[in-house]
């Protein structure tokens, strides 16, 4: 009949942890915010740099890579230097993530 209270002790338990495993994900999402990744497309004629919140804070072009004839080369450099660059972003994220949840044996997703 008292076998249930264990439980509810088990859940308030589980509980604390969600709401501290929550506090520590804000705060590395938070950090992330302010780390950088750096990714060059077209053997550097083209540098990215995007922060953890997949913002561009510099873009730089080769003045060598500017042919009006060749403007399409130019676009496929830049669309390249952007996705790869949040792609590092994605997995510096994914990186710290499991550091995070690494001990707490969810299946993978579950957060």
């Amino acid at each position: 009949m008292f076998g249930g209270m264990g439980n509810m002790g088990n859940m308030a338990g589980m509980m604390k942890k969600v709401q501290k495993l929550q506090g520590e994900m804000k705060k590395m999402q938070e950090d992330l915010k302010t780390q950088t990744v750096e990714v060059s497309a077209g053997g550097g004629a083209v540098k990215i740099v995007m922060n953890g919140d997949k913002q561009v804070q510099s873009l730089t072009i080769d003045p060598a890579a500017v042919d009006p004839q060749d403007v399409e080369m130019l676009q496929d450099l830049i669309s390249a230097a952007v996705n790869e660059s949040i792609k590092k972003v994605d997995d510096m994220m994914a990186t710290e993530m499991g550091k995070i949840t690494n001990g707490l044996g969810l299946p993978p997703g579950m957060i």
